[in-house]
């Protein structure tokens, strides 16, 4: 099962980051502070406790492997998404996580079968591995996929009746984030920036809608950039604070979130005055994009810290 690719989010994937608000939410009504890497439904595994943890643990329970590494965007994507129905899951199914870098016999493994990159999904049953998904994919889609992963294991006899995905009660899904989710996957900007006001009237403090209304934004000033043009005015213009923050929109959108960030905190460091300002606000605005506590914005927040002091 290969996922296709999605233009509009790229880089930065809508349902992945209201995974993370929902994450974010539960923690804050719970009054835990815990991260992902809490949850009983989700492991980190190595290559001396692949057999242990994923191979004898798929004899009762299937397991998907979230085969991943820090430098792959893609993989920060799609990693909350599957986080998310994990927890759905509640023991339905327990998700492995793999960092290949970390894990140098797992990614000759990876090697041996063809697979070419990632982020790759697969599931073990039964002692038996099944590629499941290769890139990144949207949060319906990932869902999709797993739904007919788990009712062909169960036709084929495979999978216990009541396991899988859908065995744990799924919350409701708001039907204005679904009406923002599908304006922006097809590109309508104006549709979804309407449907994430209309949240954000009743709910000001909507972390979901916040986020999305700031890549609608984002979205809406790339798409009036020359690439070309804006590339050679930040190259030639290293104090413009302006040029610096059209390059660091483009880099955003385009998957590059740490240059982006750096590209501003750089700037930061070497103004003064209004251009330092103007650095400092564009940067803070394109944190709006993320949860506040996506790790690359707390790691940034730090980094514009002692730039400004």
């Amino acid at each position: 099962m290969t996922s296709s690719d999605f233009s509009l989010h790229g880089a930065i994937d809508l349902g992945a980051r209201r995974a993370a608000a929902q994450k974010q939410q539960q923690r804050a009504a719970s009054g835990s502070s815990g991260d992902s890497g809490g949850s009983p439904h989700v492991i980190d595994v190595t290559d001396a406790t692949f057999n242990t943890e994923v191979v004898e643990r798929s004899r009762s329970v299937p397991v998907l492997i979230d085969f991943w590494a820090d430098w792959c965007e893609p993989c920060k994507q799609l990693g909350p998404i599957l986080e998310k129905l994990a927890g759905e899951a509640a023991g339905s199914w327990v998700l492995a996580k793999v960092d290949i870098d970390a894990n140098p016999a797992l990614a000759q493994q990876l090697s041996r079968m063809g697979v070419q990159g990632i982020p790759f999904v697969a599931a073990v049953v039964a002692g038996q591995m099944l590629p499941v998904l290769n890139g990144a994919a949207p949060e319906s889609q990932v869902r999709q996929v797993l739904d007919q992963l788990f009712e062909a294991l169960r036709q084929q006899g495979l999978l216990p009746e009541g396991a899988g995905p859908e065995a744990a009660e799924q919350p409701a899904a708001d039907p204005l984030e679904i009406e923002a989710e599908a304006a922006l996957q097809r590109g309508d900007l104006d549709a979804a920036g309407a449907a994430f006001g209309r949240i954000l009237e009743t709910s000001p403090n909507d972390p979901f809608a916040k986020s999305g209304l700031a890549l609608v934004e984002l979205q809406r000033r790339t798409q009036s950039y020359d690439p070309a043009t804006v590339r050679k005015d930040a190259a030639e213009r290293p104090g413009d604070a302006a040029a610096q923050a059209k390059a660091a929109d483009l880099e955003l959108v385009e998957g590059r979130v740490e240059e982006a960030f750096d590209r501003l905190i750089g700037t930061v460091r070497r103004t003064s005055g209004d251009e330092r300002d103007t650095a400092r606000k564009h940067l803070v605005a394109l944190f709006e994009v993320f949860p506040p506590d996506d790790p690359r914005v707390g790691h940034a927040r730090r980094k514009l810290a002692s730039a400004l002091f």
